[in-house]
């Protein structure tokens, strides 16, 4: 059995499923303001429901990024913490496979660009295709084109990337970034798509069977921006 937990998409949201991908307990509960507050309380309430102990779980799955800052950081905080507490291995997730996952489950979508809204005029940027997963018998959202922050407006050539010369028209775009880029005409937008839990649980699982987990100390976070803990006067921008 595997706990799933994200708090990065703005919101608190754990899953609790079995190796058959049944899911036993699954709650999401929206707003950011209180996640610290909220995540333990609901991992435990998961827990009761589930009729299991942490104990019991083969492995912690956790949202690793990108995203925002503090969101990232409660997730693994949290997640390590109890890894540490009970032995458990960490299986981390990255926050725009989780966005295509979510864009297959709702819409059907085989491969998508995936955009999620960076703040400061940038988008976190990739693609990802559809891929069967035996092991499972499902389909999951494997990365063909890397993680990398997207400039929405021109600075320097390698700070700025035009979107139109570099992707495909026929491709869907999912994520809250997808309404702030400048899209080909006709390719679809899915900015709606907001992933919980489960879609975390599908592709953590199915890492899990092909990689294993890491320890607590190597369950880390990915920010993409290397100064995204510093305040925006240390950055420069304010």
């Amino acid at each position: 059995m595997f706990l799933a937990v994200d708090t990065v998409f703005d919101q608190c949201s754990v899953a609790i499923v079995n190796e058959q991908l049944q899911t036993l307990s699954c709650h999401t509960q929206t707003g950011k303001r209180e996640q610290t507050q909220q995540i333990l309380p609901m991992i435990d309430a998961a827990l009761q429901q589930a009729r299991i102990k942490l104990a019991d779980l083969t492995a912690l799955i956790f949202n690793r990024g990108p995203g925002p800052f503090s969101g990232i950081r409660i997730n693994t905080a949290v997640v390590q913490a109890l890894a540490v507490a009970h032995d458990l291995p960490c299986v981390g997730v990255s926050s725009l496979a989780a966005i295509a996952q979510a864009a297959h489950d709702q819409y059907g979508v085989e491969r998508v660009y995936t955009a999620l809204d960076a703040r400061m005029n940038q988008v976190y940027f990739a693609e990802y295709q559809l891929q069967y997963c035996e092991k499972n018998d499902i389909n999951i959202a494997e990365g063909i084109k890397a993680q990398a922050v997207m400039s929405l407006v021109d600075e320097t050539p390698e700070q700025s990337m035009d979107y139109q010369q570099t992707t495909a028209k026929h491709l869907a775009i999912a994520g809250n970034g997808a309404s702030l880029l400048t899209a080909h005409d006709g390719q679809r937008l899915y900015p709606d798509v907001y992933p919980d839990a489960l879609s975390l649980a599908k592709l953590g699982i199915a890492h899990y069977h092909r990689f294993g987990g890491v320890p607590a100390e190597q369950a880390l976070p990915v920010y993409l921006r290397n100064d995204a803990w510093k305040t925006l006067k240390q950055q420069g921008k304010a």
